[in-house]
């Protein structure tokens, strides 16, 4: 008898999403199919699924123990989220080579359904850097009598989500910085740099608007930058790898002695990036925006605000508000809003309410019969009775002074 060949193993996932990469986030049922294409007939001991979700570490650090001696210190540290086996064809045990318990699998394509829960609690987002990665994946495994088992590994993503709507990532996020520059006994003017933008959460392929003011009273001819950072935190042993990337910036005009530069919005646009990563114990991605001013044969100025890059953008309502509040918090912070030297009196009564609709007001209203009882005692009369009065008189001088006096003015009546 001639024993067929496994012609192919491939895995598939059942994915929701419109562009048919598979993507979860913790609690979601991961589910999908494990194919197999075979040319003749074959005997199967057993088709497995391994799924396993983990972030792992791992960096070498060189020491020296002596003048002639050194050596590597190797720092690894991993965290499992979760780890899920099942048996899709035939039994446990592989090691054995007997003839007992085998399948028969036929030539031709067969698929295979399987499907695992991920955790409710929450998972990191799947990363991958420098020193370390979080991943997640499912492993198929075909076991046959005397031969090496055929195996086959296939990633999924998963997600994360961080809402940037919340009042914490919604809060803007401003600083002020100066810096004297000194030259052997002189001393030249400040520089001064003052930052703010709407809020502390983004989401990529936003820009992010940067308002600014940059004074520049020293002697040397400076320029305003911006960039956004992204920082990974690596954790093992005790010990901290830190990797600094830059992901976008952009460069100002040029200030000479007694310039200023005001930034009203500048926008400053987030690359696709992955999200921050701030609930892994091992692994951390952080982003900050850095404003900052570039002094030649000089330390930069420069300010950090924190980021925090989410995957749930922000609502219309959220963003309107937000922008309209930031807005005018810094124009009054730096422009300098001017108010009238005298307040300007409210409409009178007349012009806002008509006799017609006073006197409509006083007529009952139409209730339903559920709420008609209640809506007969006195307190609704009283309502409706000075529903429609007018409001106490507008006047610059207060009636009731607490001590007379003649033709001093005191503060508008409230």
């Amino acid at each position: 008898m001639v024993l067929g060949k496994v012609k192919s193993l491939t895995i598939s996932f059942d994915c929701l999403n419109d562009s048919n990469v598979p993507v979860y986030s913790s609690g979601d049922t991961v589910s999908g199919r494990v194919n197999l294409e075979v040319t003749g007939e074959i005997r199967v001991k057993s088709l497995k699924i391994h799924a396993r979700g983990h972030a792992k570490v791992r960096w070498t650090e060189s020491r020296n123990a002596g003048s002639n001696t050194a050596y590597t210190q190797n720092y690894t540290e991993e965290v499992e989220y979760f780890n899920h086996k099942d048996i899709l064809i035939g039994h446990e045990r592989d090691d054995d080579n007997s003839e007992e318990g085998l399948h028969i699998i036929h030539s031709g394509r067969h698929e295979y359904a399987f499907s695992f829960e991920l955790p409710q609690t929450p998972l990191a987002t799947s990363f991958e850097g420098r020193h370390g990665s979080v991943r997640y994946w499912v492993k198929a495994e075909l076991h046959r009598p005397w031969l090496l088992p055929v195996k086959l590994k296939k990633e999924f993503t998963v997600f994360e989500h961080i809402d940037i709507n919340t009042p914490s990532l919604l809060s803007p996020q401003a600083g002020t910085k100066e810096k004297t520059l000194c030259c052997w006994f002189c001393t030249s003017g400040p520089i001064s740099l003052s930052a703010k933008i709407e809020r502390k959460g983004y989401t990529p392929g936003e820009s992010i608007q940067i308002f600014a003011e940059i004074e520049n009273c020293s002697s040397r001819m400076v320029v305003p930058k911006a960039a956004i950072y992204q920082t990974q935190a690596f954790y093992a042993k005790g010990k901290m790898k830190e990797v600094k990337q830059l992901v976008a910036n952009l460069r100002g005009e040029s200030l000479s002695s007694g310039k200023t530069e005001t930034w009203n919005g500048k926008q400053l646009k987030i690359p696709p990036v992955s999200p921050s990563i701030l609930d892994c114990s091992i692994i951390r991605v952080e982003y900050s925006l850095m404003v900052y001013v570039d002094i030649p044969g000089a330390m930069d100025l420069f300010l950090n605000l924190p980021l925090v890059i989410g995957t749930i953008p922000l609502h219309p309502f959220g963003s309107r508000t937000s922008s309209v509040s930031s807005q005018c918090s810094m124009n009054m912070n730096w422009l300098g809003l001017t108010l009238p030297e005298r307040p300007e009196a409210p409409p009178s009564y007349a012009e806002v309410v008509t006799e017609e609709q006073r006197q409509s007001s006083l007529a009952p209203a139409a209730v339903c019969d559920d709420f008609e009882r209640a809506l007969q005692g006195p307190l609704f009369a009283y309502i409706q009775e000075f529903r429609f009065l007018p409001p106490p008189l507008y006047s610059e001088i207060d009636p009731n002074p607490d001590q007379p006096s003649d033709d001093t003015p005191s503060c508008p009546s409230r």
